[in-house]
């Protein structure tokens, strides 16, 4: 093996937790309730990025909790509330939205995180738009 491929392998190794892009992001996401008149656009942040990984080559041999791959995850995030407007009374107009304060590469959570990527994400209003800047 050749010195140049030894050292990049070595730096690739130590290194590879540090060159991963894994941040709070701004996102604005819409909601909105059957009952409601209007839909709410509401300007958060999300974690998202790119994280390191290695994909083995001897899957069968490992167990499956050796196979997981690292994402870009919540390493701190807190809640906020938000009143949707034009609701009718015996309707909860409230909604709660996570927003990232930290972010970390890391196994996916599944208790607060979707951890599926969908082929179709519908991220729009049907009805009249208020924004919503917290």
């Amino acid at each position: 093996m050749s010195p140049f491929f030894v050292m990049s392998l070595l730096f690739g190794v130590i290194f590879g937790q540090t060159a991963s892009l894994c941040a709070p992001s701004e996102y604005t996401i819409h909601v909105e309730k059957r009952e409601c008149a209007y839909c709410l656009a509401i300007n958060t942040t999300i974690c998202a990025g790119f994280c390191m990984t290695r994909d083995s080559n001897g899957k069968k041999l490992l167990l499956k909790s050796a196979l997981s791959q690292n994402v870009c995850t919540y390493k701190e995030m807190l809640y906020r509330t938000v009143l949707i407007p034009g609701c009718p009374l015996h309707t909860i107009p409230y909604y709660s939205y996570p927003v990232a304060v930290s972010c970390k590469c890391g196994k996916c959570n599944t208790d607060y995180s979707d951890c599926v990527r969908e082929r179709v994400r519908t991220n729009y209003c049907t009805k009249p738009q208020k924004l919503c800047n917290l």
